[in-house]
């Protein structure tokens, strides 16, 4: 078992400007609709990863184990989570996936008060999806769209916009998007994001165990939100998300917008030691990574290297050396890198500058 899995399971960012860096999980289900597990078992897995906030969202429309598990009442799962939970700070967020075919798709009501309301009467098949998202929104919910990309809907993997999306979206009803679920990321929902002003979302939308998943043994991580919240409680988290203060992280690749992911990059890495080499202008330099994002930079600036190529590796949660040619020139040195696992929009890295002061 690797040190990352034994020993720093838990997932952590730093905090960035004033503002709490909560890890959360806003989409997952257990045997209360299509998962594999007791609601418990998402509580424990969720203390075990460290993370700050879960949304328990199981399907109102498909409940492929009603015959084992009659659900008359669609809190249920929300209820035994919660109770699960006990007094752990762990917040646990009442929500609820609407499942439909398109144009719709399926959407996340998160932070909703009643997940019965939402549901058609007994002998109707559906409620109608604008009735829906209304009560969605007197609820004081807030609504997400689930991963846009599903081939099981878009055979071509490619995540569009239907009419009824682009209404939802302009009337407020959705807010957010899922550029990455599960397994896969979407530059075109990151796109759509962008254009349409979304909160930009990575859930594990997880059925089965985590750990199997995501192979935890083996250093792996869930997809998590990263959210920027005042405090850290459920309101907080909601108004965060209202304002888009969020960043998607996915298969070790950070997704958000850059006014969110420099602060984050900042804050995780930072200059511990900067000293010459004896009778030379070579400088040793030391950076501290407080996250658990294993950066990977490109050297954009004018210096070069010592020892390595353009590319440095900065791992997760402990200390990493370099060495930069100065050529002579004068300090403090700003050294500009392109960020290859963060991405601000399709194939577009963020960059960010390391000042380096010299010691003594």
């Amino acid at each position: 078992m690797s040190i990352k899995a034994q020993d720093m399971r838990t997932i952590d960012f730093p905090d960035v400007s004033g503002l709490h860096t909560l890890v959360t999980d806003l989409h997952t289900h257990s045997a209360f609709s299509d998962g594999s597990v007791w609601p418990n078992i998402r509580i424990q897995e969720s203390h075990r990863d460290g993370l700050d906030a879960i949304a328990i969202t199981e399907h109102l429309e498909y409940l492929p184990h009603r015959n084992d598990i009659p659900l008359p009442d669609h809190n249920r799962s929300f209820q035994v989570a919660n109770r699960a939970n006990g007094d752990h700070p762990l917040i646990v967020i009442h929500g609820a996936e609407i499942t439909r075919g398109l144009p719709l798709g399926h959407v996340n009501a998160i932070f909703i008060q009643d997940a019965n309301a939402l549901v058609a009467p007994r002998g109707e098949e559906f409620m109608d999806v604008i009735d829906v998202f209304e009560e969605v929104e007197r609820q004081g919910g807030y609504a997400f769209w689930n991963h846009p990309a599903w081939t099981a809907q878009r055979p071509d993997g490619i995540a569009k916009l239907e009419d009824l999306h682009t209404s939802l979206i302009e009337e407020g009803l959705i807010q957010g998007i899922e550029v990455a679920n599960q397994f896969t990321y979407s530059d075109e929902a990151l796109q759509i994001a962008l254009d349409y002003n979304l909160a930009i979302l990575a859930t594990s939308d997880i059925h089965e165990l985590i750990d199997w998943d995501f192979e935890i043994a083996e250093g792996g991580h869930r997809p998590v939100t990263l959210i920027f919240a005042e405090d850290r409680t459920s309101e907080s988290i909601h108004n965060a998300l209202k304002q888009r203060r969020t960043v998607a992280w996915h298969r070790n690749t950070l997704i958000g917008r850059e006014s969110e992911i420099l602060p984050l990059i900042d804050s995780s890495i930072q200059v511990l030691h900067a000293h010459y080499r004896p009778r030379t202008s070579v400088l040793d330099v030391t950076l501290q990574n407080h996250s658990d994002a294993r950066f990977i930079l490109r050297n954009s600036s004018d210096f070069t290297f010592h020892e390595d190529a353009n590319l440095l590796e900065v791992m997760p949660q402990t200390q990493t050396e370099f060495t930069v040619k100065t050529a002579g020139q004068d300090g403090p040195y700003a050294i500009t890198f392109e960020v290859l696992n963060a991405v601000i929009a399709p194939n577009t890295h963020p960059e960010f500058t390391l000042l380096i002061e010299v010691e003594g």
